[in-house]
């Protein structure tokens, strides 16, 4: 964990590195408002581990960290002020020599990446006129699909989405992906967001809107949490109505004992590290010497519906919960 206050912005920036057993440690950077820089540091160390086991179920020569640029409440990222945070990050993530590689997450757009490559050459995902793969958003958007039908497939014996009906909540870069292909795959949709205007894409895909808390127990057959983690909680799954859960938000899980609790409840829950994989995937082919081949690594990301389909198979066969197999999955990749 390395924490440094930036000399430009007066900001809070962290870099958490969980695990380099696999190779260098990647992980988004994310901009958040935090009402104190330790909870920033917490969310760093729990979004990190994630990471590790992310790369590892993946099968990816990375381990795992994650960057965060910590807000004081009531301030916005703009203007020269985000330049300057931008280049403090930058120079935080250089200080650890490679052993760190930093990517977008939540509020970090890829013109942020090409400012933060100023400071430090240990970044992935820039333009693909700088030589890099580009916004990761498409390949996570893609491995969701994926794991939906997987996912579906576990719950209903058939994974095909035709006249399923899908609640997508959080309709960011990688949520309005996943509505974009449910609704092209012919599924029925629920679409949410704490935002408002994104309420346009719900029209133009044919969509119900409701609010988050709404789409969050809707009756459908399958829910896909596409924004901040934490929404499963002991108190939300007795009032769940869906099937099965599977999306791209991190941290799912207000506590890994939620798993059971779904389990108990019938719903089948593919575990977010895994289904959220495809940045990862993508960017480990954008690291490969031989250079970047959006080919390859579509077909790689594809796999993460394999992947997950073992991980049910072997819960079933122990007689777990889909999480305790990832984790297992996880320990036997990272074992030395």
């Amino acid at each position: 964990m390395y924490v440094r206050r930036g000399p430009r912005s007066g900001l809070t920036t962290i870099v958490a590195v969980h695990s380099t057993v696999r190779g260098p440690a990647l992980g988004g950077c994310r901009v958040w408002s935090y009402d104190h820089p330790a909870l920033a540091v917490r969310d760093a160390l729990r979004l990190a581990r994630a990471m590790t086991y992310k790369a590892a179920c993946a099968d990816q020569p990375l381990g795992g960290g994650k960057g965060v640029i910590a807000l004081p409440p009531g301030i916005r990222l703009t203007g020269r002020l985000r330049r300057d945070a931008l280049l403090d990050f930058g120079e935080t993530v250089d200080q650890l020599d490679g052993r760190y590689v930093t990517a977008e997450d939540v509020g970090i757009a890829s013109r942020d990446m090409a400012v933060i490559a100023e400071a430090t050459r240990h970044v992935s995902g820039l333009a693909t006129s700088r030589g890099g793969s580009g916004d990761p958003s498409p390949f996570t958007a893609l491995g969701v699909e994926a794991a939906l039908r997987t996912t579906a497939a576990q719950a209903f014996g058939d994974g095909s989405l035709k006249g399923r009906s899908v609640a997508v909540i959080g309709l960011g870069h990688v949520g309005s992906r996943v509505a974009a292909r449910c609704a092209r795959a012919g599924a029925s949709l629920v679409l949410a967001d704490v935002d408002p205007s994104k309420r346009a894409l719900a029209d133009r895909l044919g969509a119900r809107w409701a609010t988050p808390a709404r789409a969050l127990t809707a009756k459908v057959d399958l829910l896909s949490p596409c924004a901040l983690g934490g929404l499963l909680d002991e108190a939300v799954v007795p009032r769940l109505r869906c099937r099965a859960i599977a999306g791209a938000a991190n941290n799912q899980l207000a506590t890994d004992a939620v798993a059971g609790q779904l389990a108990a409840r019938g719903i089948v829950w593919a575990p977010d590290f895994v289904v959220s994989a495809g940045g990862i995937v993508n960017i480990a082919v954008e690291l490969e010497p031989s250079g970047y081949d959006a080919a390859v690594a579509r077909r790689r990301v594809r796999a993460i519906g394999d992947t997950l389909a073992e991980i049910f198979a072997a819960a079933d066969s122990a007689g777990t919960t889909p999480l305790a197999a990832a984790l297992a999955l996880g320990e036997q990749r990272l074992a030395p």
